[in-house]
């Protein structure tokens, strides 16, 4: 199916070419002509699968023919989980929005820029407000934004949003929008209490799920090398070197082991930087256009990469830390092989990691082979499980005899 068939204007699809959209996926095929038809919409789709132009889209669409004169007012809200994704979606309303007769005008709400000039920038006017949730609410405080004639609530990566506490700001955000609106909820996972928040938001939604049995990209090559953790290191400079990698992605566990890994790579001449949560927006902005860019090979980074971040041309994802749990294996490994390229992911696990590398198999349905690289075998055995002592009963306070102990306490 081409995009020409799921009404889209001339101007939108005169963008798409020249943003290289040749033929929808799925979610688009799916969500865009629900979205036209002004339904309420709860999507279920993996990273990498085009959900933002999925909604962008038809929003443009239907921005450009209700549209009035005079100066724009807030017509779209797009609640996202993180700075980058922020921006990124800001910029595809533009890329997208190219070509119509009136262009919309598109705001990014981030923390680490300055509020005032955010502020001055949406009574300028705007169609688009595009926000982290708690920098939209630092915003909504100062009172000095008209949201009466909003018509679309869109949130992007709900599921990674209540990791951050937005359930709790989920109220204030409601009450200062109008009721009558039209919903889009996308998210990887859709538990409980994202259940909860999309009766909130929703009305009687149509429910679109992407999925496939197994989880992982079909077109990422997922490789195991069993290595020593303090070898790690050398064995990465070996691997891009010997597979000639330029466009590398490592994820490692902590900010501190981020910027240390980096520096000791740049130390002997590798392009390479870190990137997490403690940069400053301007220094996290930079990084990311210089690795979008080439200018940098080699990106060292927190989870914060794992979500939302579309870099077309990342050949390589290195797990050198595990990740905590099987979705954001997901999530890693979906940072390449994106727009249907093929990518490869290189997981590296000593004696430790091999339990946790199963529960994520097993979680992900896959089994990957375990490798050792020659130069770099992975060395001792694997430590034997020791079951911990029987618990003693009676030799501990229940949770009741602690509770009573503090009520006492309280009444002295």
């Amino acid at each position: 199916m081409p995009f020409s068939s799921l009404k889209l204007s001339t101007q939108i699809q005169k963008a798409l070419t020249k943003n290289n959209f040749i033929k929808p996926t799925p979610i688009q095929e799916k969500v865009i002509p629900l979205a036209l038809d002004g339904k309420d919409i709860m999507a279920k789709a993996k990273t990498g699968s085009g959900k933002s132009a999925s909604y962008i889209l038809p929003i443009l669409e239907m921005l450009q023919k209700r549209r009035g004169e005079g100066k724009a007012k807030i017509k779209v809200l797009v609640l996202t989980p993180t700075r980058e994704l922020t921006l990124q979606i800001a910029k595809t309303f533009e890329n997208f929005g190219e070509f119509q007769d009136k262009r919309v005008s598109v705001v990014s709400l981030i923390g680490g820029e300055g509020i005032g000039d955010q502020l001055f920038d949406i009574q300028q006017g705007c169609d688009v407000l595009v926000a982290t949730s708690g920098r939209f609410l630092d915003v909504l405080s100062k009172k000095q934004m008209n949201l009466s004639h909003l018509e679309f609530l869109v949130l992007d990566e709900a599921d990674k949003m209540l990791n951050l506490g937005f359930a709790q700001e989920l109220d204030l955000i409601l009450e200062a929008i109008p009721a009558k609106r039209q919903n889009l909820l996308f998210s990887a996972t859709y538990p409980e209490k994202i259940l909860n928040i999309a009766s909130k938001i929703t009305n009687d939604p149509v429910e679109v799920s992407i999925e496939e049995d197994v989880p992982t990209v079909d077109t990422i090559t997922q490789r195991v090398i069993e290595v020593d953790v303090n070898n790690r290191g050398s064995l990465l400079k070996h691997l891009i070197k010997t597979l000639k990698l330029k466009n590398v992605l490592v994820f490692m566990a902590n900010k501190r082991a981020t910027d240390n890994i980096a520096f000791k790579f740049r130390k002997q001449g590798f392009a390479a930087e870190s990137f997490h949560g403690d940069l400053n927006q301007e220094d996290r902005t930079y990084t990311l256009d210089e690795f979008k860019a080439n200018k940098i090979n080699i990106l060292f980074a927190t989870d914060i990469a794992a979500r939302g971040l579309d870099i077309q041309n990342i050949e390589c994802v290195i797990n050198y830390d595990l990740p905590r749990s099987p979705t954001d294996y997901i999530h890693r490994i979906g940072r390449t092989a994106r727009a249907g390229k093929s990518g490869l992911a290189i997981s590296f696990i000593s004696h430790e990691d091999q339990d946790h590398f199963e529960i994520i198999e097993k979680k992900c349905k896959v089994k990957i082979p375990r490798e050792q690289i020659e130069g770099f075998e992975l060395t001792g055995e694997t430590p034997k499980k020791e079951k911990g002592p029987a618990p003693v009963k009676g030799k501990g306070k229940s949770k009741k005899d602690k509770l009573r102990e503090q009520a006492l306490q309280g009444e002295k």
